[in-house]
């Protein structure tokens, strides 16, 4: 892999970029060689071996990425009128706020290079090869109309290839989001590694959800940076289903007092599909409030992780805390693992953890059969009342019932 890493980044960059971003890019090549793609030596990665992962499902990676934007394979979100980003083989093929009032929305390219995270070697890969750091800022006290939906598709020439794309979003005072990032591609055996860095100011709201619905071969990590300023308000919900092999890392510092962060998700797997999401809360400043919720149903040879952390620094007084990960398991080649953590240095806090796995309850599956449902009816009954739990949660109408129409939930 270090011949092939080090001849891509050659050709991608060394007539491209003057010579001190060159050298800023150099170190970072340096900085991912040392480190490489992580192992389950890294405590965050104990239950992943991304080496391997990538080995099984790809084989040797191509780092190189100068393909055609052009696809023929786009479809587009027909059920409620919303903004869009298009990304085509992770480049920006379109951005679109046509819903929107355009002096409060600002598209600006940072030419910049992100040299935060460095102790994370797919964040130094991300920031190796991505070339352009867009950043959209939402201007003071708008809000936007309609929903902005992230399409993510790769056309049918690109394989084994490594995909880094990068989204910063700033979030002004008293203004709201409503993102969904829409992974329903049917490309195979790439490497898909995302960034979104949130930065939202006092009162401003960020509703998230990550939709991974379409079946595919790609190995896929995806990284939420979220920094919040008081008084505001992350939501984040995550339908994790699709990839054969997908982490989403959630980092969320809650830096001044009464900023909020909810994490929920839900996995619905199958096949030797391995889903994960790693959260992280951070609790910085005073009379801040965190909530997870995790629920997982797997089949066949599926296997999913939780890997939930809420930290409570000594000046976090009045933290409110809470963390819960649950799993149906239908078969004994299933898997789950869970690692829910606390790490607190404040005394005047209220913070849960906990998790839970089993079968369905055949009390309840014989108490909907004597009622007249199949066997079969009766486990998709149970199923649906258990992740709907989650999705329930969801604070906006529309979505909500768009995520349920994807699950096959909808009435």
């Amino acid at each position: 892999m270090e011949n092939r890493i080090k001849l891509d980044f050659e050709k991608t960059f060394k007539e491209a970029l003057p010579k001190e971003e060159f050298d800023i890019k150099q170190k970072y090549l340096n900085n991912f060689l040392k480190d490489g793609f992580p192992s389950k030596k890294k405590e965050n990665w104990k239950f992943s071996d991304l080496n391997q992962i990538i080995s099984k499902n790809i084989g040797e990676l191509n780092f190189y990425n100068n393909f055609s934007n052009k696809t023929d394979n786009l479809s587009f979100i027909n059920k409620f009128e919303h903004n869009k980003i298009i990304f085509v083989n992770g480049k920006i093929e379109n951005i679109d706020f046509n819903f929107e009032d355009k002096n409060k929305i600002n598209i600006s390219n940072e030419k910049k290079i992100n040299i935060r995270f460095e102790n994370n070697s797919l964040l130094t890969l991300n920031n190796m090869f991505n070339e352009n750091n867009c950043l959209i800022t939402v201007k003071s006290n708008y809000k936007l109309k309609r929903p902005l939906i992230i399409y993510h598709f790769i056309n049918n020439e690109v394989k084994s290839t490594n995909i880094n794309l990068q989204l910063n979003f700033l979030l002004e005072a008293n203004s709201s989001l409503k993102l969904i990032d829409v992974f329903n591609d049917k490309s195979q055996k790439n490497f898909i590694n995302i960034f979104y860095n949130f930065d939202l100011k006092k009162d401003a709201i960020l509703k998230n959800f990550k939709v991974d619905s379409g079946e595919n071969n790609n190995v896929q990590y995806s990284y939420n940076n979220i920094e919040q300023d008081t008084n505001s308000i992350s939501e984040t919900f995550i339908l994790s289903r699709g990839s054969k092999f997908i982490k989403n890392e959630i980092n969320c510092n809650l830096k001044e007092k009464f900023s909020s962060a909810f994490v929920n998700g839900v996995f619905s797997l199958s096949g030797e599909n391995h889903h994960e999401i790693r959260s992280q809360i951070n609790h910085l400043s005073e009379n801040t409030k965190s909530y997870q919720l995790i629920k997982s149903v797997m089949s066949d040879k599926s296997k999913s992780v939780y890997q939930g952390k809420i930290y409570v620094d000594k000046v976090a007084q009045k933290t409110d805390g809470y963390q819960l990960s649950k799993a149906i398991l239908l078969n004994d080649e299933t898997e789950f693992n869970a690692k829910p953590e606390l790490e607190i240095y404040a005394d005047d806090v209220k913070c849960s953890h906990g998790s839970a796995s089993g079968n369905l309850n055949e009390n309840s599956i014989f108490y909907l059969r004597s009622r007249g449902l199949t066997y079969d009816e009766a486990k998709k009954l149970l199923i649906k009342g258990f992740l709907l739990d989650v999705i329930e949660k969801i604070t906006d109408n529309e979505i909500k019932e768009f995520i349920k129409e994807i699950m096959g939930f909808k009435e």
